[in-house]
């Protein structure tokens, strides 16, 4: 007689283990998953939408995407990021225009910029309704900052014979210019007109420098050349993420990015972040020129000459500065993000 063997009751049971033996052996085989590169950004001034685009990449994920776990650390009248760039406290800082980037060439401070989010810079001069033209301006006082006085309005001098005699002194408060009717004033064109239309009672006319010939680029973004020369796969991700952010903040659902933006600022109100985001559409300050080829972020040579030349002859800035080193092409004009634009 030929031995019985007992039958299999749990064939099931057998398999499952066979996959489950099979899986962990994968896994131990399988690469290890990376962490997330830990980035700090610090901007140069308190949260609002003008930053839209860096809070949109946070709240919606693009950073992650892109293997980054991205801490915005908020500028201010209290905090200064721009010093915390090169002794490396910070990874990566929001630049006003590219003035400070040709300063730090100058004063030999190692940082690089890597992308321009703005193509063009906010400023505007803000006068009455009866002021027609540009040149009207140069017949009216003018409320002008301590660093607007150094900086564009020297350009203003040297290019269309403003005079400083016509210079008051600004103090971020709109009142002087409301109470004068022969004076203009400084402001983004994001901010200052509506709060002139809430306090004045009257839509300002609005002068984009950057439509006059001021052709710096703004809300740049830059590093440590070190960072951009040692990891630039890590400044890639960033930069590419940042401009995908940008895109969706624009043209598509804002509205966690902006909840962030107002947990950092708590005083900011959505009608405050409406205007801004309708102005900066409204005159291209992110999306227009080279970006609609480049993408958002694009930069130039020759814009870049083109803005040293005109500081250099204004006397701004002195004429012996390798400005090239200020700045890198590398990780922009790719035209990232494109297909996102409506």
């Amino acid at each position: 007689m030929r031995p019985r063997f007992p039958r299999l009751r749990y064939p099931g049971t057998l398999a499952a283990l066979a996959l489950t033996l099979a899986t962990l052996a994968s896994a131990l085989l399988a690469p290890a998953a990376h962490a997330a590169d830990k980035v700090t950004f610090g901007t140069n001034w308190v949260a609002q939408a003008e930053h839209g685009g860096f809070y949109q990449a946070v709240a919606d994920g693009t950073y992650e995407k892109y293997g980054l776990s991205v801490t915005i650390a908020p500028g201010g009248p209290q905090a200064n990021n721009r010093l915390l760039l090169p002794v490396g406290k910070i990874d990566f800082y929001m630049g006003a225009n590219m003035l400070q980037a040709f300063s730090s060439v100058g004063e030999g401070i190692p940082t690089v910029v890597v992308a321009a989010m703005f193509q063009k810079d906010p400023q505007v001069l803000l006068a009455h309704p009866d002021v027609e033209t540009f040149e009207d301006l140069k017949t009216r006082t003018l409320f002008i900052s301590k660093e607007g006085l150094a900086s564009y309005y020297q350009w203003l001098v040297a290019d269309y014979g403003f005079s400083e005699s016509q210079v008051k002194p600004y103090t971020f408060n709109a009142a002087p210019f409301l109470a004068d009717k022969n004076s203009a004033m400084q402001g983004y064109v994001t901010s200052e007109p509506l709060a002139v239309e809430k306090q004045g009672g009257f839509v300002p006319k609005l002068f984009l420098l950057a439509d006059y010939g001021f052709d710096t680029y703004s809300t740049t973004i830059e590093t440590r050349t070190e960072l951009a020369k040692e990891n630039p796969d890590l400044v890639q991700r960033f930069v590419d993420a940042s401009i995908i952010g940008w895109y969706h903040y624009l043209y598509g659902d804002n509205t966690e990015a902006n909840a962030l933006i107002k947990k950092d600022n708590p005083e900011i109100t959505d009608e405050m972040i409406a205007f801004s985001i309708a102005k900066m559409k409204e005159y291209g300050i992110v999306d227009s020129g080279d970006t609609k080829t480049l993408g958002i972020g694009a930069m130039s040579d020759a814009r870049m000459k083109s803005f040293y030349d005109k500081m250099v002859a204004a006397k701004v800035i002195k004429g012996d500065i390798d400005y090239a080193k200020s700045y890198t092409l590398q990780f922009v004009n790719k035209g990232v993000g494109k297909e996102l634009a409506k």
